[in-house]
């Protein structure tokens, strides 16, 4: 028997349809593996955060304390570590890693397991927990929480032998346990060397590949706070940049295969500061320096402060090139960011939201040589959308590809911001930009690598159109985000 469909119905069906009929048929491309994690991947989208050493060498006037240090000179007069957050947040920092125990191996806690700590400074007559003052900062001004655990302690007397890694992953226990969620695991590669040690005042050498059994010891951590990220010299989630000069190389994959990083120390930190193409592993590259010249305050050196412009150099070359900035920002005797510091720290900020202010191709036409299964899914729109969860990307085998972007009027351009969506993993060998210029195309800047972002700075051009060549990939390229500045 025939029967009309009501208006509800009909109207029903025929969003079936469309909505059928404007889904793509296209497949995404395959990831190139290997991929970052998720926790990795929120790690890219940080960006920026600081770092903070303080402890008995603020006192001291020492980078590297022997660990002899009596606790009595621990003493801040002026203690406030809600300014040392306003004061990052305020600059732009995502974040605040503590360095809990330095080389000295002096606490910032009051730890069970040691007499060598705050318990024992003049500091709040014994009874302050900076570790804890400053988390609960951090949660109060919106940063993410990180922490530093020297492996190496020259305090302690049984450095060297089995009972100590046992106390390093106690004192572990103490922090994950008592100031979760916490960000980021840092530790570094000083290991072993003269010291205290408790009164032997000696050398002491140990293997830093076998002796902290590092594989039980993130076991250990990873099974407290399932989402820290690991920092050291290899990773696992995250690497050093290869130096403390404030940069990561031009080229710069986030891959690099960990075994290769034991295999002798020649070119190390090249190798660490340029990653590897071909590389087993995501461990991308962070990049450790300080807004002084040492890591800790000496008064000595205020006048050597970094400007704003050489932090904005910094920042391009660390962020810029597709790597993380932990910036170290040591507070002084009186437990403060110091005024030069943070002078400078807050014309950082205007350089960044001056020059970054308005993007002049947000939400632009684009077009495409090409695009994937000629599908919207994939279209040039795409990278101007302001979207990070869409891209542009051709078909597969097709590893070259130019964007146009049309800005409407000639504007003045200075930097070109680019962007990889790095969850199908980094593929772009090289590329160029170009501006149209009395109906030529000419090119402005060219560079190899891109990965979670590439910040371009150009010699200032007046342009209406910019155009994007991908000349060589690993694969498909897939390009998720443009900004012309």
């Amino acid at each position: 028997m025939n029967r009309i469909f009501s208006f509800p119905v009909y109207r029903l069906l025929i969003s079936i349809f469309v909505v059928s009929a404007c889904n793509s048929p296209v497949l995404p491309p395959a990831p190139l593996l290997p991929v970052p994690t998720d926790r990795q991947l929120a790690w890219h989208e940080m960006e920026q955060y600081a770092f903070v050493h303080f402890t008995t060498n603020t006192f001291t006037d020492k980078e590297w304390g022997f660990g002899d240090e009596s606790e009595s000179v621990f003493n801040p007069t002026a203690m406030d570590v809600t300014q040392w957050t306003k004061t990052f947040k305020a600059a732009g920092l995502k974040g605040l890693v503590l360095t809990c125990k330095h080389h000295d191996g002096f606490c910032l806690w009051p730890s069970k397991y040691t007499e060598h700590s705050v318990k024992n400074s003049p500091y709040k007559n014994g009874k302050g927990n900076v570790v804890d003052e400053v988390e609960k900062a951090c949660r109060a001004d919106g940063l993410k929480f990180g922490v530093y655990l020297s492996p190496w302690d020259r305090n302690r007397a049984d450095y060297g032998s089995p009972s100590y890694v046992e106390y390093y992953r106690n004192q572990l226990k103490e922090l994950f346990s008592a100031h979760s969620p916490i960000f980021e695991m840092w530790f570094d590669g000083a290991n072993g060397g003269d010291g205290f040690y408790g009164g032997a005042k000696e050398k002491r050498k140990i293997d830093g590949k076998t002796y902290y059994d590092w594989p039980t010891t993130l076991k250990l951590v990873r099974g407290m706070e399932p989402n820290v990220i690991f920092f050291s010299d290899a990773g696992p989630d995250i690497r050093w940049c290869g130096n403390e000069s404030g940069f990561v190389n031009e080229t710069n994959w986030n891959t690099i295969t960990p075994d290769s990083i034991y295999a002798g120390k020649s070119g190390i930190e090249k190798l660490l500061n340029t990653g590897n193409e071909n590389g087993s592993s995501w461990i991308p590259a962070e990049v450790d320096v300080s807004i002084r010249p040492g890591w800790f305050y000496h008064a000595k050196q205020d006048s050597l402060v970094k400007t704003p412009e050489q932090l904005f150099n910094i920042y391009l070359n660390s962020v810029g090139r597709g790597a993380n900035l932990i910036l170290n920002i040591p507070p002084d005797r009186r437990g403060l960011v110091n005024e030069i510091d943070v002078a400078s720290l807050l014309g950082w900020k205007k350089l960044i939201d001056e020059r970054f202010k308005t993007n002049l191709a947000l939400n632009k036409p684009v077009k495409a040589s090409a695009f994937r299964g000629n599908s919207p899914v994939y279209s040039a729109d795409n990278i101007t959308d302001g979207k990070k969860e869409t891209y542009w990307a051709t078909n597969d085998q097709e590893n070259t590809g130019n964007l146009e972007v049309d800005l409407g009027e000639k504007k003045l351009i200075s930097f070109v911001l680019i962007q990889e969506y790095i969850k199908l993993g980094q593929r772009v060998k090289s590329f160029s930009v170009e501006v149209e210029k009395d109906g030529k195309w000419l090119e402005v800047a060219k560079g190899t690598t891109v990965g979670y972002k590439r910040i371009l700075r150009i010699n200032p051009v007046e342009a209406q159109k910019l155009r994007l060549v991908i000349s060589d990939s690993k694969a498909c390229p897939a390009i998720s985000n443009v900004e012309v500045y």
